[in-house]
């Protein structure tokens, strides 16, 4: 599989080219095609919850991994320094239990966030 490479753009292009992960960090979304070919446009959220993009040398690498599990593909990959690394893919079960993990980590981090906040406006009062 040909290298993946970075490209940066202020909006997603309407056509996405293979082999070409398009990044917007003014609305903090990737996009690029499917890696197994099938010409679906994947598009993962860049945040604290979400998906992370680290620039190497090598390439970009994108986590956690990209499972399009509601495409006819079922794909399951990540991209690691500009490369497809294949994973294995994942039942029904697997499927449910991590997108039921995907929902708890958000959780727990919102959770924290609106307790920090919640002590730093007590804390204006306090003097």
């Amino acid at each position: 599989m040909p290298k993946i490479r970075l490209k940066r753009v202020h909006y997603m292009p309407q056509e996405l080219s293979p082999g070409v992960l398009y990044v917007s960090e003014e609305f903090g979304a990737v996009a690029h095609l499917c890696a197994c070919g099938c010409g679906t446009k994947v598009r993962t959220p860049l945040g604290p919850t979400e998906w992370s993009l680290k620039e190497t040398d090598g390439g970009p690498t994108l986590r956690p991994s990209v499972g399009n599990w509601q495409q006819a593909c079922q794909s399951h990959y990540l991209i690691t320094d500009g490369e497809v690394v294949w994973a294995e893919r994942w039942t029904a079960e697997q499927i449910a239990d991590g997108r039921r993990r995907e929902e708890e980590r958000r959780r727990r981090y919102y959770d924290s966030l609106v307790r920090r906040l919640w002590r730093w406006i007590r804390g204006l009062f306090r003097s």
